[in-house]
């Protein structure tokens, strides 16, 4: 028997207009359904049928969990400093993390991921090969202080998240629970109606090697990714890379020095030589860790900064400044070039051994033509830290990639042994000797799916809720007086006897028109309306996403309800 949830004594509050700061449909269709309230900046309150939504979301991510042996337990939100200290991520984490003092004057921080704590819970409780494998998980409460808490529940500073972790003795072990993970999650995000790509990533601050990223596709969403149309290619931008084959350098002559007055810019230098940008060379100083580094690209390619911290993780990146100019004479600005610089150089891979450039000639007012990369310069590392554009090749099948929008909903990593080399994570192996655990790491952004669901579902009249985790299966609507209200709350409580979810409008002094309204914008999949049909035993199915209407006696209708939940 399923509960039914009459309106006339649920607290729910519907809005005819958007939240003035609202700028995304999750945020704006959310709030005035009456699913959530904001409390505070990035802090919401869930309201009963928000409740109900996020629950749903809750019970099928712990069922597909359960079904890969996964344990569900509960760590706290309050943390001691101790941990994150050990691991580095204390001060990695910078502004974002959320700090406190008890009254004894002892630190603490409010959970923004659980690595050092399910470590330790693992090293307490695993001793022996025996032991494992084990997955643990939990949906779980997180906090981060977010400096511009936007779009809803989208980016809080508190959200609902789960997180588990696999503890294992091989790699080869690992691979097996990063597989069981990522075919969890297939069902999870098909299960709740989510369209969804898998996509590579980088690992980041996380650590680790393998490293995927489940993104919904969304206009609102923050991440970008590319696809391929060709081939089954698909990477976060931040993980996009680049195929560059060197090229002989025996065809380019030596380098020669040219007077470019005022030509700081990449613009203002090949429209003074009448290049193309592409033929130039930009070199963008910034400071890792304090450390002054160039990082060459072509001309007329832009440093994508977050791509490069990405990279450089659990480095603190950051541009250079006029002091810091001032400090090194040697660094003439806006005139650098990568021949006979002290710092270290950092180039995208399309800066090829081979190729040849037109570049600063670290003099003011001057640049030099035919600087080779391998001849005159060398390169200290590369990574590819361009911002991708439409129609970059894909680096496995050469076709132009496509660029879309996205929110992240889930990734998983194959961290490895990072967190049990911090903490001395060892079970005594077969052999009797100690053998280190390699783990991984794999979230859900629960509460973000929600709203992703809401991005991706929604059309001009509300909230289009998949049925697995609307509210409700079915919205009966009493579309009159006392008679159709009589009947409406009799069905309700036929369909709820036969374990259907319903939600009942049955408030007394409301409109036909205004109920219509928020049945719609309340999304449940299916309503129900019992209208001027009701004398008759005639009912009004309404299909909430086609629209698509049919008139049915109450018993036929009682049936089709049933069928659908």
């Amino acid at each position: 028997m399923a509960h039914v949830q009459r309106m006339s004594t649920t607290m729910l509050k519907t809005l005819r207009d958007d939240p003035a700061d609202a700028e995304t449909a999750s945020h704006k269709l959310l709030v005035r359904a009456g699913y959530v309230r904001r409390s505070a900046a990035g802090i919401w309150t869930w309201l009963p049928l928000g409740k109900k939504v996020l629950d749903n979301v809750s019970r099928v991510v712990r069922e597909e969990m359960d079904a890969i042996g996964g344990q569900e337990v509960l760590l706290p939100a309050l943390l001691p400093k101790e941990p994150y200290e050990a691991s580095g991520r204390w001060g990695e984490y910078g502004d974002l993390l959320f700090r406190l003092k008890d009254r004894k004057g002892a630190e603490y921080l409010l959970g923004p991921t659980h690595e050092e704590i399910f470590t330790l819970t693992v090293k307490d409780q695993c001793t022996s090969y025996k032991d494992l494998p084990v997955i643990l998980y939990q949906i779980q409460t997180k906090y981060r202080d977010e400096a511009r808490p936007r779009s809803g529940v989208l980016r809080g500073r508190e959200f609902q998240m789960k997180d588990s972790y696999s503890f294992d003795t091989t790699d080869e072990g690992l691979a097996e629970s990063y597989r069981l993970h990522r075919e969890a999650y297939t069902r999870i995000f098909a299960r709740l109606g989510l369209d969804y790509r898998i996509v590579s990533a980088v690992s980041g601050a996380m650590g680790g090697s393998a490293s995927e990223e489940f993104l919904a596709p969304a206009a609102a969403g923050e991440d970008t990714f590319v696809d391929c149309p060709k081939c089954d290619y698909a990477a976060n931008t931040e993980a996009v890379t680049v195929r560059a084959e060197p090229s002989d350098p025996a065809g380019h002559g030596p380098v020669e020095e040219l007077d470019t007055p005022d030509t700081p810019t990449i613009e203002a230098l090949a429209d003074h030589l009448g290049v193309p940008a592409s033929a130039t060379l930009k070199n963008l100083l910034v400071k890792i860790d304090g450390e002054i580094t160039a990082i060459g690209v072509p001309g007329d390619r832009e440093v994508d900064l977050g791509k490069l911290g990405e990279h450089l993780a659990p480095a603190v990146v950051e541009l250079v400044t006029a002091e810091d100019f001032a400090d090194r004479p040697d660094l003439v600005r806006g005139y650098v070039g990568p021949q006979g610089l002290t710092v270290c150089y950092i180039a995208d891979p399309r800066v090829a051994p081979g190729t040849a450039w037109i570049t600063g000639a670290n003099k003011a007012d001057t640049h030099a033509r035919n600087v080779v990369c391998g001849r005159d310069f060398k390169v200290d590392r590369y990574l590819d830290v361009v911002v991708v554009r439409p129609g970059d090749p894909c680096p496995r099948c050469g076709a132009g990639l496509e660029i879309g929008r996205a929110i992240e909903i889930g990734h998983i990593f194959q961290l490895g042994r990072k967190y049990a080399d911090t903490f001395g994570l060892d079970v005594l192996g077969q052999q009797g000797k100690p053998v280190r655990v390699t783990m991984g790491s794999y979230g859900i952004g629960v509460s973000r799916a929600v709203a992703a669901l809401a991005e991706q579902t929604h059309d001009g009249a509300g909230l289009c809720w998949p049925r697995e985790i609307a509210p409700a299966d079915v919205h009966v609507v009493a579309a009159g007086k006392a008679l159709q209200t009589e009947l409406a709350l009799d069905i309700a409580e036929k369909l709820g006897a036969s374990g259907v979810r319903v939600l009942v409008d049955d408030r007394a002094g409301v409109s036909p028109g205004v109920k219509f309204t928020d049945a719609e914008l309340i999304g449940v999949p299916t309503i129900l309306v019992v209208g001027r049909g009701a004398a008759d035993g005639v009912v009004e199915l309404k299909d909430r996403r086609t629209g698509a209407r049919e008139e049915l006696p109450v018993p036929e209708a009682l049936e089709r309800v049933r069928s659908l939940a």
